[in-house]
């Protein structure tokens, strides 16, 4: 088993081994032409973060700036939204839902590396799976750690460190991210704390 195959099998593996450091290389070419789209191409984004990650919906959208390391372990799914300055360390694979609404500065990391010094030093490092569910929405600065699986229907707070799973329809925050409540069907008239909607077209 090589280097990559070790990357893909979560198994602790060298970064700069079997192709990896040119996969990463050929990638930031894309993410570069991506990032410094001059406004007048805007008409492009859409075409080009398709060519950059592994499986998208029909509709996808990142502002950019956008970092990732190799593009290819990211599937996310249809009406996906991120804004500005997301990164994913993505030597692991990240799987994202329908509907997600990523704010800015997120970043979700699947890439670690062993806590001993003496380990650590060797180079060794290692990528574990994150998974996001359909109709998430990740407040702005948050963290996700490697492993961590969200549920359907999760909202996020902003700042978050999120280090353990959390289940569907949870409100989370915190640092560590901790369940707060589970949104409910009284949720559904509100737009923001106490303040009630005051059109009607926000049912389907």
């Amino acid at each position: 088993m090589n280097h990559k195959e070790r990357m893909l099998a979560g198994l602790p593996y060298k970064a700069w081994m079997d192709g990896l450091e040119e996969e990463r290389t050929e990638n930031k070419k894309r993410i570069y032409a991506y990032n410094h789209l001059v406004p007048e191409r805007w008409d492009k984004q859409d075409s080009m973060i398709k060519e950059i990650l592994g499986k998208t919906g029909e509709h996808v959208h990142i502002e950019p700036p956008f970092h990732c390391d190799y593009g290819y372990n990211i599937e996310v799914g249809e009406n996906f939204f991120a804004n500005y300055n997301l990164i994913i360390l993505d030597v692991g694979k990240v799987r994202i839902g329908d509907n997600a609404q990523i704010a800015p500065n997120v970043a979700i990391y699947t890439a670690g590396h062993p806590l001993h010094p003496e380990s650590r030093n060797t180079g060794y490092e290692y990528g574990i799976d994150v998974t996001i569910g359909d109709n998430v929405w990740l407040g702005g600065n948050t963290c996700i750690m490697p492993g961590v699986t969200i549920g359907n229907n999760v909202v996020i707070g902003g700042g978050s460190v999120v280090t353990k799973d959390i289940p569907d329809n949870a409100i989370a925050a915190g640092n560590p991210c901790r369940v707060i409540r589970y949104i409910t069907e009284e949720d559904r008239d509100y737009y923001y704390k106490d303040r009630k909607f005051d059109v009607e077209d926000y049912r389907p």
